[in-house]
């Protein structure tokens, strides 16, 4: 069966907390979503604020394939017509095919929001979908807090909905407004909606509030809806919409109806990713088929069946999704994890004992508070040292740093000065080096240290830091916490991440630098036959 979508990211989505789209984020989002297969892009609601003003002004410039581009709206004022009430003429002006509308359906909003009988209510409805029917517009009726309504009076709710119809709406579309009806709730309503209009199309908006918008939404596909509402990676009001990417992938993929098209579902895992770009938010690692961590295997048991055949522990094959299968790295893996991960980096070969004593490292590093799932440079060098626990690149013999802060009002340039000193062991050799940086100490122990060890291995100088983070890993202790240090690095072909632990944030820093520069030896040893200069005393 085909069920038409209505992507409403633009408009509901961006209603949620910390969600905002510039107006050409909402016109690269719009073109996307076309090219995904959309049948209807919400827009925002013109006139209500000079962003969604603009982004219609622009929108009827693009060429929208297959979408219609959709304004939404209310029902006209009661103490206004249609020819004179601002937000009408907005839609019938916005310059988009469709519009949605929202008309009251529980009598208590008629009662208590609009202050007006519930005949006047049906008024209100039939002006204005006839009005901008008539203005050559196709006209989605959002029938907002439908199914509470519905619980309340019943024969009102599908009156409005009646005279929606006969004023001429194309879809009537079920709104769990609250979202807090439940999957059978939704199924009973929308079946009698369904028997009582079986010409019409029927729609879906489900809220998340009780954490069953996706479930709600495919209950009321199942009773007879034919038209589905959503945002990606569900965005919205208070706890979000129906998540749209779960929706379009249990129907394509589960239910065996098309909306998108079964050649555009690998789509979705990247168009999910691309507009939390764009809203810079990260997409959560749980969610559902297009997040990090819908295909993630960490234990070990999982691993080695999962590499054996992925229908043991995978509902779907990601790809069919646009996601990848990752095999982790933690306390949990087995040595089925570790032979995968060597195999998918191209990674030196381990022996048996060599794939057991480095699964022992990781669990007592684990165990003192590393994760090697962000870190996968932090992995790749524990490989290296398995594979060649002979040959560490450089030995750490001490480290110190001093930073002194001048605070004095009597003094006219105050600001800190961070002072550091590194000894290193390369080969017979001892190599002491100081540094001073106003801009920190990691960075004066960054210089110390490449300072020490350039000369002989002068690749490291390509190592750049390109993001540092700091997450605290026992909040009981207050400052005297463990913190995970997370560094991002690019060495101009590729970016790898280190990570460091420990109760000194300064201590943390060093681990995680002294490892992708560890790893970058390594990295330079394997690619060539004799990557080593002899080494010399400065």
């Amino acid at each position: 069966m085909r069920i038409q979508t209505f992507d409403t990211t633009l408009r509901d989505g961006t209603q949620g907390e910390a969600v905002s789209f510039t107006v050409e984020d909402k016109l690269r989002i719009a073109i996307k979503l076309d090219e995904l297969g959309i049948d209807y892009i919400e827009g925002g609601w013109p006139g209500s604020n000079p962003k969604d003003k603009e982004f219609f002004a622009r929108a009827v410039h693009l060429h929208l394939n297959h979408a219609k581009l959709c304004a939404f709206g209310a029902t006209r004022m009661a103490k206004l017509t249609v020819e004179t009430d601002p937000s009408v003429q907005e839609l019938a002006n916005a310059g988009t095919p469709a519009v949605s509308i929202f008309g009251k359906t529980w009598d208590l909003h008629v009662h208590r929001a609009l202050g007006i009988t519930l005949d006047e209510n049906l008024v209100l409805i039939r002006e204005t979908v006839a009005y901008l029917k008539a203005k050559g517009k196709e006209v989605i009726y959002d029938a907002e807090h439908f199914f509470d309504g519905y619980r309340a009076n019943p024969d009102y709710a599908l009156q409005t909905l009646a005279t929606a119809l006969e004023a001429g709406a194309s879809v009537l579309c079920l709104c769990d407004t609250n979202g807090g009806r439940m999957p059978h709730e939704v199924a009973e309503a929308t079946k009698a909606v369904r028997e009582r209009f079986p010409e019409a199309r029927i729609g879906i908006h489900a809220h998340n509030d009780s954490e069953v918008a996706v479930a709600n939404t495919l209950a009321a596909v199942e009773a007879g809806a034919t038209h589905i509402q959503g945002t990606f990676n569900g965005y919205g009001e208070r706890c979000g919409n129906a998540n749209l990417p779960s929706v379009i992938a249990n129907l394509e993929l589960k239910y065996g109806h098309e909306t998108i098209g079964p050649e555009r579902v690998a789509m979705l895992t990247p168009m999910a990713r691309f507009i939390a770009d764009l809203a810079n938010l990260q997409l959560p690692n749980n969610q559902a088929y297009v997040g990090p961590s819908a295909f993630a295997h960490k234990g070990g048991i999982h691993v080695s069946a999962v590499l054996k055949d992925s229908r043991t522990y995978e509902h779907i094959a990601p790809e069919l999704v646009g996601n990848v299968q990752r095999v982790l790295m933690s306390d949990l893996s087995g040595r089925a994890n570790i032979v995968h991960k060597t195999t998918e980096k191209g990674l030196p070969e381990l022996s048996e004992t060599g794939r057991r004593d480095l699964l022992d490292r990781m669990k007592q590093l684990e165990y003192e508070g590393y994760e090697f799932e962000a870190a996968e440079g932090s992995f790749e060098l524990l490989v290296h040292q398995a594979a060649r626990p002979e040959s560490a690149p450089f030995e750490v013999i001490s480290y110190e740093v001093i930073t002194h802060v001048n605070q004095s009002k009597a003094i006219k340039h105050t600001g800190s000065m961070s002072e550091a000193t590194v000894t290193v062991r390369i080969g017979e050799n001892v190599y002491v080096a100081t540094a001073r940086s106003q801009q920190g100490p990691v960075n004066a122990l960054d210089q110390s240290l490449r300072e020490c060890i350039e000369s002989t291995y002068p690749r490291c100088s390509e190592v750049t830091l390109v993001d540092y983070k700091v997450r605290v890993r026992e909040t009981n202790r207050g400052t005297g916490s463990r913190v995970r240090v997370l560094i991002n690095w690019n060495d101009g072909q590729r970016s790898f991440t280190t990570v460091g632990v420990s109760e000194n944030i300064l201590e943390a820093s060093w681990k995680a630098m002294v490892d992708a520069l560890q790893l970058e030896i390594y990295r330079e040893q394997a690619s060539v036959a004799n990557p080593l200069r002899t080494p010399t005393k400065a």
